[in-house]
């Protein structure tokens, strides 16, 4: 991590983009961001047309919460070793590739099952497609962290984010211009192809190197001292009992034993670091709306700036952490997060006006992707190598969760307050993330005032 006295040049910041792990994260975000909008958005628009009821598309949302739960089987993803698979290519590249298999199998399925009377296989073949895409996510982040160093973590999540976002634009735009120039089953068949660049990316890119003793769990004091303690006892038991410590118990007392009394600190900083943007987003869309913007004004305005900012934010993020260390960079993001939000009460107060609508979403998005790559690669740094997979699952998850919660409560404060009132409270909620991020900076390279 470069430090104020020994800052990389803008040259050489820049270079970093150009470096192999990074470029990999561009086609494994791809990858990522392929199947999601293919279980939700995409899949419900094929349902409709085909004749489904609103009401049973409407319990097909219930799929997207096996991504919030993926940190309960992550540490399976972080142990467990596939028959013949890990010997060839190693723990992560041989679960992506597992992963990925999985989403090609279940979108195959989805484009051989007509949708009408068939709407059982259709929701298994969906959750297999999401089962696939959250242990990919597992696999990628794990993959990512272990294949640099923590100076480069921020360059690798602005890459990754903009393959994202091109896996989101394929399986959303792209799909729907297929359905309706071919039909929907050429459609999934498409994406089930492109899944392809993900596994040719797995097969190109080496499997990173992991800490001695990574992936044995006999290594660890904790299941030494359980051996011990069950000498004697059936095999099969101590086996069981030392692969659940090792997996489930280490990785979290680790993460306390490395930051002390910091720990919980660190955890709520996790958790309100993005509450302020969290909280607002339900509300953004209605906001648009209520003040007169046509949907295609919106999706033209979204599309057009929203993306560009937020590949722009990304990459911006990833150059600064590279130049100035990712301490003075959080608090920047934090900082921007919560002003950002102001922009969403002055539209609010000005109304239809679309070049403030413009300059709303310009704005919000820039702050955004660049907070995400600084965040994302703030949490990598956080995450114990031996424990890569597990660890930043259950981080991940902590990130979203409370801002996600309230922001179910924003059409309450909306029709109590108004759309003005509930905006500068979102961003008030940004408060409490620039304190802790100030202190947390403190301990970091590139902290403000080093």
């Amino acid at each position: 991590m470069p430090t104020p006295d020994a800052r990389r040049s803008w040259r050489e910041s820049l270079a970093v983009y150009a470096r192999a792990p990074v470029v990999a994260m561009l086609f494994l975000g791809f990858s990522a961001g392929l199947p999601f909008l293919l279980v939700f958005s995409t899949l419900s628009a094929w349902l409709r047309s085909a004749g489904v009821e609103v009401a049973a598309i409407g319990f097909f949302s219930w799929i997207g919460m096996l991504y919030s739960i993926k940190f309960f089987w992550a540490p399976v993803v972080d142990r467990v070793t596939l028959p013949l698979m890990t010997r060839l290519l190693g723990q992560r590249r041989s679960w992506m590739l597992l992963a990925q298999a999985m989403i090609a199998a279940g979108l195959v399925g989805l484009a051989a099952t007509p949708p009408v009377g068939n709407l059982g296989w259709v929701a298994g073949f969906a959750l297999l497609v999401a089962f696939g895409s959250a242990t990919q996510d597992i696999a990628i982040d794990a993959f990512r962290i272990e294949s640099a160093s923590d100076d480069m973590q921020a360059a690798m999540a602005s890459t990754y984010i903009i393959g994202y976002r091109g896996g989101l634009l394929a399986a959303g735009a792209g799909a729907l211009y297929v359905a309706s120039a071919v039909s929907w089953h050429a459609a999934y068949l498409t994406m089930a192809a492109l899944t392809g660049v993900g596994m040719m990316t797995v097969l190109l890119r080496p499997e990173p190197r992991r800490l001695a003793g990574g992936n044995k769990p006999v290594l660890e004091p904790r299941v030494r001292a359980f051996l011990r303690k069950t000498r004697g006892q059936p095999r099969a038991w101590r086996h069981v009992g030392a692969w659940v410590i090792g997996a489930l118990v280490c990785p979290f007392t680790d993460f306390f034993v490395r930051h002390g009394v910091k720990a919980l600190a660190l955890l709520a900083f996790i958790a309100v670091f993005r509450v302020s943007d969290l909280a607002m987003a339900s509300m953004a869309n209605p906001l648009y709306i209520d003040l007169g913007f046509s949907l295609a004004t919106i999706a033209n305005v979204t599309n057009v700036f929203g993306i560009a900012m937020s590949i722009g934010g990304g990459v911006l993020g990833g150059l600064l952490v590279v130049r100035y260390g990712i301490g003075r960079m959080l608090v920047a993001g934090a900082l921007m997060t919560m002003l950002t939000n102001l922009l969403f009460v002055a539209l609010a107060l000005m109304g239809d006006r679309l070049p403030m609508l413009v300059v709303t979403i310009v704005g919000d998005n820039l702050a955004n992707g660049m907070a995400s790559a600084v965040f994302i690669a703030f949490l990598s740094s956080l995450t114990s190598r031996a424990y890569t997979a597990t660890q930043y699952a259950l981080f991940s998850s902590l990130m979203t969760l409370p801002g996600k919660f309230l922001s179910g409560f924003g059409g309450l404060v909306v029709d109590a307050q108004g759309y003005a009132s509930f905006f500068t409270l979102a961003s008030l909620l940004g408060i409490p993330a620039v304190l802790l991020a100030v202190w947390v900076s403190r301990g970091m390279p590139g902290r403000p005032g080093a």
